[in-house]
């Protein structure tokens, strides 16, 4: 039988990285990754327990972002840049969170889309 060793797998690094936010109506959403975009973490309300209405309130967001935090703290994430995308209730509670929970924040950068014209209206009702 020959003597195969298997390659221990080597742990990535991570001191500077990035952090999107999606705050929708309805849920919260983070994403941990490096500066390449490669995902460390991630988390959302429904992850944590959280149903219905109460996933995208300020509270479950905070929950959100320590559980990401944990989960990217074996990459030993320093410092993010965050990417904020919605205008749900959990935009501001998860950048303070992330800056609570041991986080330096450098940059934050409101990725929210806006539509240009949009789509075409509903014809008026005639009745």
């Amino acid at each position: 039988m020959p003597n195969i060793k298997a390659k221990k797998k080597v742990k990535k690094v991570v001191k500077k990285g990035q952090a999107h936010i999606q705050a929708t109506y309805n849920n919260t959403l983070v994403s941990l990754t490096d500066q390449q975009g490669n995902l460390l973490s991630w988390s959302s309300a429904g992850v944590n327990g959280f149903k219905g209405p109460k996933k995208a309130t300020p509270y479950a967001a905070g929950i959100i972002v320590r559980s990401a935090i944990e989960k990217a703290k074996e990459y030993g994430l320093e410092e993010v840049d965050v990417f904020v995308r919605g205008v749900g209730a959990g935009r501001e509670a998860a950048v303070r969170a992330l800056h609570s929970h041991g986080l330096n924040v450098n940059s934050i950068k409101d990725m929210t889309p806006i539509p240009h014209n949009g789509c075409r209206p509903k014809k008026p009702r005639r009745m």
